[in-house]
């Protein structure tokens, strides 16, 4: 299955700029072969959108499925983007997935990130949300979750083939690192493909660090984007090429057996 990564720069604020730019990739994405499209972290509102989060919030089941659906169906792939996710009086930092056709599922951020994200969100309970298509089974995680291994062990456990992170990293020497060892390390640990998928530029608050990236089983990259610039990476998810190294590398079987 090929699946394609969308490093964007949201518009803080911006629904319609953002969701036009995901129409966009999406188009971009299923002429390349692409079945899902993945694109950052509250990329609907974008990441810097702060105090307008509330207003910008959609239900679960709400004009934020409904738009993305619409993406998905004319398209013919399926979409993952994150969103401000209201339920009630509580405001959640979200990633939705829709086939377009009636499949759809909501992620909660269990691991909020620093003042700001804890200022206008309220975290989950760390729990599995996974969906299959195209025969590969995918877990998600967003951005600061990735950052906790267990989050990512359990998804494997729970038998993720594909581990899909919608981020909103911050430049620096911390977001390199990040970015550019514990990412692969993630995958080669747990054995499954990782797609890391940031925000880059800037808004009012924060500047991203681009560096969006998919990483394979055997720890290798499959595709990277640059620290700066929009970007759309479209990789191939072949599980059955990684077969040995699932053979030479039994973290979850031996997990098993002393578990």
């Amino acid at each position: 299955m090929k699946i394609a990564a969308l490093q964007m720069q949201p518009v803080a604020g911006d629904v319609e700029a953002n969701i036009a730019r995901i129409s966009e990739a999406a188009k971009e994405a299923a002429e390349a072969g692409a079945k899902l499209l993945i694109a950052p972290e509250l990329a609907v509102t974008g990441y810097g959108a702060g105090a307008a989060f509330a207003a910008l919030s959609s239900p679960a089941t709400g004009w934020a499925l409904q738009r993305l659906s619409a993406i998905a169906r004319d398209n013919g792939l399926a979409v993952i983007a994150g969103f401000a996710e209201r339920e009630g009086p509580v405001t959640y930092n979200s990633a939705l997935f829709t086939d377009g056709i009636g499949t759809h599922a909501v992620y909660r951020k269990s691991h909020l990130y620093g003042d700001y994200e804890r200022q206008w969100f309220t975290p989950e309970r760390p729990t599995s949300i996974m969906v299959t298509l195209c025969g590969i089974r995918l877990g998600m995680l967003i951005c600061y979750d990735v950052e906790f291994p267990e989050n990512v062990r359990r998804l494997a456990q729970d038998g993720a083939d594909l581990v899909v992170v919608p981020t909103a990293l911050p430049k620096g020497w911390a977001g390199d690192f990040i970015a550019g060892k514990m990412i692969q390390v993630r995958a080669f640990e747990n054995q499954v493909f990782v797609a890391y998928v940031n925000h880059c530029g800037a808004d009012a608050k924060f500047t991203y660090a681009g560096l969006t990236r998919v990483a394979a089983p055997d720890g290798s990259l499959l595709a990277e984007a640059p620290a700066e610039g929009n970007t759309l990476l479209v990789v191939e998810i072949r599980p059955d090429d990684f077969a040995r190294s699932r053979e030479e590398n039994t973290y979850l079987g031996d997990l098993a057996r002393i578990g």
